[in-house]
């Protein structure tokens, strides 16, 4: 069961990956209308200085974190830095990617395919190592990790995404298990096509007025910071709202 949608957040640090544009950008504002203080990462800092103009005019906080995922160390370092000022971290949103090429297999550059698991795999691994002591001393830590329908369906010329993203999965669902006995709650998130400059450069020929926008998938993803949400280890299909069990074998 999903949470009810109103609750606040007021006094919980909410740290959000690529926070500069879409789902990212989208969830940092809805966050922080809740009442909290949000850590904006993403590489570009234009982005990040206008996602604090929109929270500040609306009354709300943010850090600003600029930081290139390429950059393991300074993964590494964001955990200490939050540690310092803040001593924990109640929500994370592991919503950073790339989409890398859309190509056979066959033809993709190596460098290339290792781009997108650099960036959607071990650079989310390093997120994961760095907060999971932050997120334990919150009394309802939370924490979602962005996947895509893509990693439970093959889809020809999408391999490298679809297998990143199927990987990020497994580590969200894995530290799910390993943190079950205590208060942190750990999801994955399906949002589905949404109107994002993501979706566009896989999809240039869609028409984006058919697709929800950031702001309307981030409504339904909001639920899962809540301190009432009681649901671990899941699958959150954004199109279906509602938990999507795995199926596991016997």
């Amino acid at each position: 069961m999903v949470p009810a949608s109103d609750f606040s957040l007021k006094d919980r640090i909410a740290l959000i990956s690529g926070a500069s544009r879409g789902i990212g950008r989208a969830l940092a504002l809805e966050l922080a209308a809740r009442g909290a203080h949000i850590i904006a990462v993403a590489r570009q800092s234009a982005g990040l200085e206008a996602l604090d103009d929109s929270i500040q005019s609306a009354g709300g906080t943010a850090t600003l974190a600029p930081l290139d995922l390429h950059d393991m160390p300074a993964i590494d370092r964001l955990g200490a830095a939050i540690n310092e000022r803040w001593g924990k971290l109640d929500i994370l949103v592991a919503n950073a990617g790339i989409l890398g090429p859309i190509a056979p297999l066959g033809h993709i550059e190596a460098q290339d395919f290792e781009e997108v698991m650099m960036i959607n795999i071990t650079s989310q691994w390093r997120l994961i190592r760095t907060v999971e002591p932050l997120l334990r001393r919150s009394d309802a830590g939370r924490a979602i990790i962005l996947s895509s329908g893509v990693a439970h369906r093959a889809r020809a010329f999408w391999g490298a995404y679809a297998a990143s993203k199927a990987a990020v999965e497994m580590l969200g669902r894995v530290w799910a298990e390993e943190l079950q006995q205590t208060p942190v709650k750990i999801n994955c998130i399906n949002p589905g096509a949404t109107r994002t400059e993501m979706r566009a450069q896989a999809m240039p020929g869609e028409n984006p007025e058919t697709l929800p926008t950031a702001e309307e998938v981030a409504a339904r993803i909001v639920p899962l910071t809540s301190p009432a949400l009681t649901r671990t280890g899941k699958l959150f299909d954004v199109r279906q709202n509602r938990f999507v069990d795995y199926h596991m074998p016997d």
